[in-house]
Parts: structure tokens; C-alpha cells; sequence
């Protein structure tokens, strides 16, 4: 209740009228410094992520190897819920900066070993495996900020909005990773990383945020508040859709857009690591253009419908992009799924965060973290399939499979994701 006071103060009904719906959220001041810190976090991630990914594909010629280091990126989403109840105990905005801090130090190491001549393979996986321990849970804090620090009426505007710092960074970020690493090396371009992620940690003081529901003097079991956000969303059929759902899309669509691309750029395209990029790149924009679209529509939504449609429409766009047989039509088709994917995905986490309440939400965004563990599994069983079938036959299961369940779980909760009075269709 005082939180919700403190939004209303902040953003009264009379200024709120005289934002546009796109830039309404910088009306309030903590957001004016999480989506710039959340935009250069975003950034530093994927700039690593593909110099490190050609990295490791370039050194070891192997794409067992670059899959096993996509997969280690997502190792913490097991631990997510964890992270998330100690945001919802101690404070959303603490345990981020806290994340932001490693990543950090992280790459300044790496930075050290690159400049000294001394990084290998072995200690870039070793690196990726620490970090993926705790970045997949930035994600839920950053989500769980949003919904604390925003009125409700601007929470569909704001996810889509906040959900551009990480698309941006994909068609940017991505773009300026290849860049660096091309023009001034491994060293020189994880300086700029390391330069980055400070910048981003620093911001992230100045987000706003409350300090979490423990109370001095009382002593409450792990186990037994983790236990209550499973409960949570076992005993809600929307919210258990929704995990079921995103854990699918983690296993058989992300791998096709994420892990590998690095693959279908060397060895499907022919492409070097600036051909790369702009694969990464027009799955990314698609997406921005997809969040952008959210934050103008916003309140018009009904997040639960928006979610099974675009699902469908995303494992389409992948169809296509594997039967096109050049770059140019794949970038196409790339540009497609991303749009798709931020109209399934941002309505998602809406729909997620409305139901859960303020005790919830960290441990609900955590439990949804975990259902990227996924794509860890994904990207795993298609590098082994790759070397057996080939990467077409592989996609094209990999979107048939997720088609088949999709339409399994709109047949099984239908009754609770479709009906427009239904809960998860609020708007």
C-alpha cells in the first residue's frame, strides 16, 4: 500500500497526461536510471557474448564446444529462484547491483588475460560458468524493479519499453562486439566491456526500490518461501501455462537465435564474424520494433492472447528462416521472429508480474528464470544433432516440436489464457 502511494505521488494523474505512451515511464525518476544502467548491462552482455562465442569457435573449431559455451551462460537460472527470494528479502534493487558488480570484475579479468597473452579456451568456459551462475537472474530483477517502481497502469508501456534495452543491445551491442574485436582485438575491445558494466553498476545505485518484506526479528525458513512460490504458480493455471510455455520456447526456439548463429553464419552462410553480427542483429531489431510496438499500444493488450499468438507466429518465422537458402532472406525472416518473439514475450512477463503481488514477485520472476534452463538443454542436444543430421533437419524439428506443444498447452489452459475476462487477460 505504501508503495503504491509513493508511485501515485510520484506520477499524478495530471502530469501523467502529458507524456506521450512510449515515454510515459521516464516520468518516474527510478526509471530514468535503471533503463539506461539495464540498457549498458544489456550491452556489455551481448558484446561478450559474441566475441567470446566466435572466440571459442575460432580457437577450438569446434561447435560441441561453442554450444557447451552458450549453455553455461544460463548454468544459474537452477538457482534463479533463489536469487529472486533474496530480492524479495533484502531488495530488488541490492541484489542487482550486487550481480552488476561481478560482471564487472569478470570481465576485467578477462581483459587481464587477454592483454597479458594468457587467456585460453579453458578459462574463457570457466569464466562463462561463474557468470552463468548469476545472469540469468538479472533479468527477473530488472523485471521485478519495473513492476515496483511503476504505477500498474503503465506496466504493459514500461515492459515493452524496458524490454528494448535488451533488444537494442542484440542489434547494436552485437554489432559493436564484432567491430572491436575486429578492428582492436580481444584485450582492447573487453576494456570497453569491463568500462561498461561499471558504468551500468553505477546507475544501478540510483534505481529506486524498497527493501524487501523481512522484518528485523523474525526468522523465515528457505525452503518454506521458496516452497510458496512454486505454490504459487502450481496452484494458478495461467501462471503455470506461462512457465511451461516460456521453458518450450527456451528449448526449441532461443537455441535457433542465440547459440547458433555463430554456426549458421561460418558454416551455413559462409560469413565472418561481421556477417555474424548482422545475423544477431536483425533478430534483435525485429524485436526492438516488436517492444516499441508494446509501449505505444500498452494498455490496449491482452497479454495472455498475445502470448499463444505470437507464439505460434515466432516458430513460423523460424520455419522460414531455415528453408531460406542465403543471407539475405534468413535476415529477413530473423527480422520477423524477433518481432514475433517480443509480442509473445513481454506480454508474458505482464501477465506474470500483475498476478504475482509485491510478497511474490521476485520468487515468481525467479521460478520464471528457471524455465530458461531450456535452453541450455537446447542448445546441448542440437549441437550433438547437428553432427548426426545437419542443422536444417535439426531447426526444422526443433520448430515442429514447439509448434505440436504450443498448440497442447492452448488446448490445456485455454480456459484460463484466452477468454477476455480471464485474470491473465486484464488490461
Amino acid at each position: 500500500m505504501e508503495a503504491s502511494q509513493a508511485r501515485a505521488a510520484e506520477a499524478p494523474p495530471l502530469r501523467r497526461a502529458r507524456w506521450p505512451a512510449l515515454f510515459a515511464p521516464f516520468g518516474i525518476r527510478s526509471f530514468r536510471f535503471q533503463f539506461p544502467a539495464d540498457l549498458l548491462t544489456s550491452w556489455g552482455t551481448e558484446m561478450e557474448t559474441l566475441i567470446l562465442g566466435w572466440y571459442i569457435l575460432t580457437e577450438t573449431g569446434s561447435v560441441l564446444l561453442l554450444t557447451v559455451f552458450g549453455a553455461l551462460q544460463y548454468l544459474g537460472t537452477l538457482i534463479a529462484p533463489l536469487f529472486g527470494l533474496a530480492g524479495d528479502r533484502v531488495g530488488h534493487r541490492r541484489v542487482l547491483c550486487g550481480l552488476r558488480l561481478l560482471y564487472t570484475l569478470l570481465a576485467g579479468l578477462i581483459a587481464t588475460l587477454a592483454l597479458t597473452g594468457l587467456l585460453r579456451p579453458a578459462h574463457v568456459l570457466g569464466i562463462a560458468a561463474l557468470a552463468g551462475l548469476v545472469r540469468p537472474s538479472d533479468l527477473a530483477m530488472r523485471n521485478a524493479l519495473v513492476a515496483e517502481t511503476m504505477p500498474p497502469d503503465r506496466l504493459m508501456a514500461t515492459m515493452g519499453l524496458s524490454r528494448t534495452t535488451s533488444d537494442s543491445a542484440r542489434t547494436l551491442g552485437s554489432l559493436a562486439g564484432a567491430g572491436l574485436f575486429a578492428v582492436i582485438g580481444l584485450g582492447p575491445a573487453y576494456v570497453a566491456i569491463a568500462s561498461i558494466y561499471a558504468t551500468g553498476f553505477a546507475l544501478t545505485l540510483g534505481v529506486g526500490g524498497g527493501r524487501g518484506f523481512a522484518t528485523a526479528g523474525v526468522r523465515r525458513s528457505v525452503l518454506r518461501d521458496l516452497r510458496e512460490g512454486l505454490e504459487t504458480v502450481w496452484d494458478t493455471p495461467a501462471a503455470l501455462a506461462a512457465m511451461l510455455l516460456a521453458f518450450l520456447v527456451n528449448l526449441t526456439a532461443f537455441p535457433l537465435t542465440l547459440g547458433l548463429l555463430p554456426f549458421v553464419a561460418r558454416d551455413v552462410y559462409g560469413m565472418d564474424q561481421t556477417g555474424l553480427g548482422t545475423l544477431v542483429a536483425s533478430f534483435a531489431l525485429g524485436a526492438v520494433i516488436g517492444s516499441i510496438a508494446i509501449g505505444i499500444m500498452g494498455p490496449r493488450l491482452r497479454p495472455a492472447r498475445m502470448m499463444l499468438i505470437f507464439s505460434f507466429a515466432w516458430y513460423l518465422m523460424l520455419l522460414g528462416f531455415v528453408a531460406m537458402p542465403g543471407p539475405n532472406g534468413g535476415r529477413a525472416m530473423l527480422l520477423l521472429a524477433g518481432a514475433a518473439q517480443s509480442f509473445s514475450m513481454v506480454p508474458m512477463a505482464v501477465m506474470l508480474l500483475a498476478g504475482a503481488g509485491a510478497r511474490f514477485r521476485g520468487r515468481i520472476m525467479g521460478v520464471r528464470m528457471l524455465a530458461i534452463y531450456g535452453l541450455p538443454i537446447g542448445l546441448l542436444l542440437a549441437g550433438a544433432l547437428i553432427d548426426r543430421i545437419g542443422f536444417v533437419a535439426t531447426a526444422t524439428a526443433y520448430c515442429l516440436a514447439g509448434l505440436t506443444l504450443t498448440a497442447a498447452i492452448a488446448v490445456r489452459w485455454g480456459a484460463a489464457l484466452w477468454p477476455a475476462e480471464a485474470a491473465a487477460n486484464a488490461r
